[in-house]
C-alpha cells in the first residue's frame, strides 16, 4: 500500500482548500466544459458529509432547488475545483448529518457555531 500512497503524494496536486465540517454552509465553484467552450458554476448548499483521506477524500453538499433536495459529491481533489468559501459556520453533533435530508422547512435549520481560530 505504499507504493499507492506514493504515487498519490507525487502525482496528484493538492489545491488549498479552507477547513471545513458538516453543518457547514459552503460554496463550491467549479469548472464545466461545453463543447469548446468553459464556464465557471457554483453550487451552495450545507456539507452533510466528508468521507475518505488524502486524495481520495470526498464532501456532500446538500441544497434545496425549489421542493426538491439535490445533492452532489465532489472530490476534493477534483482538477475542476475552482475554490471554496465557506459561508456560514453551523453547529452539528455528528460527523454525517443524513438525518438532515428528511427535514423541510425551519426544522432544517441548523445553529451557528462560535468557532475558535
Amino acid at each position: 500500500m505504499d507504493l499507492v500512497k506514493y504515487v498519490q503524494d507525487k502525482y496528484i496536486t493538492k489545491k488549498e482548500f479552507p477547513e471545513f465540517k458538516a453543518g457547514d454552509t459552503i460554496t463550491v465553484y467549479y469548472e464545466i466544459k461545453e463543447g469548446a467552450k468553459t464556464r465557471t458554476q457554483f453550487f451552495k448548499g450545507t456539507v452533510l458529509q466528508l468521507r475518505g483521506t488524502g486524495a481520495t477524500k470526498t464532501f456532500t453538499i446538500r441544497k434545496m432547488s425549489g421542493d426538491v433536495g439535490v445533492q452532489r459529491v465532489f472530490p476534493l481533489n477534483m482538477p475542476a475545483l475552482q475554490k471554496i468559501e465557506i459561508d456560514r459556520r453551523g453547529k452539528v453533533r455528528r460527523a454525517r448529518i443524513y438525518y438532515f435530508q428528511k427535514l423541510r422547512g425551519k426544522k432544517a435549520r441548523i445553529k451557528d457555531a462560535a468557532y475558535k481560530k
